[in-house]
């Protein structure tokens, strides 16, 4: 009976790992992308190479290098580093952990770092299992999610964690992983030259939507599907590509115009308050292909962007109109995004929502000011507006030092016009 030895064991093992997991970098120098939080100031690239972690939360897309940076942390640390999965580790398993990393500390001064995956995941059994450990010290907490830890991460974590915010890889990095690829290949024992037409290049890098796994994974099968030429060069082309990576190449018109000034195009149109043209914009979209999604997505943009106060029920329309496509579809969800266009093209129109920035820019450049007391919990002196005639009380809300700013700058154009009209009246009696 044959007998397999460990190393050929092993060299299976190998030859059958997806290349993203075989090209992921081992080292900071390796990792592309990321750069407002990993330039050579700053705060988490210091943290990682002088291996003086604290807790930390990484929240972004997948595919943007999350597991990467754990492996570079575990190879720049001292610390035992333990992986958990928030849906797939026990309650159990959570506990043996934390005791073993008790027992880390006590008997070689060792420090453990627990990290779990999909840490949005996490149920209050494990919560109140983890949070002891973290706040005496016993383990270092890191926790990788695809959501908006503020919203689906658990306070208590969020709380006592560093978050950071891993944004999909921009175009020259996606580049630079091709190119990485490109060079595996020609340095494998049996090399291949591959090449790449720069619409293929394009094509790649721009759906696969800053994600190193799917950009990884889609040119792996185009190389080891594409037969060589006579040459033996393996030559990429575009139609490779789009098929690589289950995209098709949107061209809007016989010039190869981007789509991205189209839906530029349509969604000024519905600034513009011109049903036609975002009608014809918008057909030029579907019959290209265009993903309605992507659609509805600036749809619910503009909605409150160029729409915003003047009707406020107009998000709503866009909502119930995505919602009733997801539900039915094409053909007939081509009525949708149809509603939803000339809804918001003949919608009375403001961009008051923009007044965000203002105060954003006011806090920003504003050194220091103080709730008002009046303001503040459990106040005795505040007044309620509920217990006055019409709901309203002269009263001041905003700090002392800010006390005739100016942020909302309404448009005089529907809803807001009237309920601004009404709010002024308020303050004149």
């Amino acid at each position: 009976m044959h007998s397999e030895n460990l190393f050929t064991n092993y060299s299976k093992i190998e030859n059958n790992t997806p290349l993203a997991d075989k090209l992921r970098p081992k080292n900071l120098e390796d990792f592309f992308g990321q750069q407002p939080i990993l330039n050579d100031t700053s705060l988490l690239r210091s943290a990682i190479l002088n291996d003086k972690i604290s807790n930390f939360i990484f929240s972004g897309p997948p595919g943007v290098g999350k597991t990467t940076l754990i492996e570079i942390i575990s190879s720049n640390t001292r610390s035992k580093l333990i992986k958990l999965n928030a849906v797939l580790s026990s309650v159990k398993e959570l506990r043996n952990e934390i005791a073993n990393a008790k027992d880390r500390l006590i008997n070689s001064n060792r420090k453990t770092i627990l990290f779990i995956d999909e840490v949005h995941r996490f149920t209050s059994v494990q919560q109140d299992a983890l949070l002891p450990s973290i706040e005496n010290g016993t383990i270092t907490f890191i926790g990788a999610t695809t959501e908006n830890p503020f919203f689906a991460v658990n306070k208590a974590l969020v709380s006592r964690s560093r978050i950071f915010t891993l944004l999909p890889l921009a175009e020259n990095d996606l580049q630079k992983i091709i190119q990485k690829v490109i060079s595996y290949y020609s340095k494998q024992k049996d090399s291949k030259k591959v090449y790449l037409t720069q619409d293929a290049i394009s094509h790649l890098t721009k759906f696969s939507g800053g994600d190193a796994r799917i950009l990884i994974n889609a040119l792996e099968m185009a190389i080891e599907t594409t037969a060589e030429n006579d040459a033996k060069e393996i030559n990429i082309n575009l139609s490779i590509a789009e098929d690589a990576i289950q995209k098709k190449n949107i061209v809007y018109d016989k010039n190869g115009q981007n789509h991205y000034d189209v839906i530029s195009a349509f969604i000024k149109s519905i600034r513009g308050s011109d049903p036609d043209a975002a009608l014809f914009w918008l057909a030029n979209m579907l019959e290209a292909g265009e993903d309605p999604n992507f659609i509805f997505r600036r749809l619910l943009i503009s909605a409150s962007e160029d729409i915003g106060m003047a009707d406020p029920n107009a998000i709503v329309v866009v909502k119930s109109c995505c919602d009733a496509f997801d539900r039915v579809g094409f053909p007939e969800g081509l009525y949708f995004l149809t509603q939803a266009s000339l809804y918001l093209a003949m919608s009375s129109k403001s961009n008051s929502t923009k007044s965000i920035f203002k105060a954003i820019e006011t806090i920003k450049s504003t050194t220091a000011f103080d709730v008002p007391l009046h303001l503040k919990n459990n106040s005795n002196s505040y007044v309620n507006p509920h217990n006055h005639p019409g709901n309203w009380v002269a009263q001041e809300y905003l700090p002392k030092s800010l006390r005739d700013l100016k942020i909302w700058e309404p448009n005089n154009n529907g809803w807001e016009k009237s309920r601004y009209e009404e709010l002024l009246k308020r303050k004149e009696n």
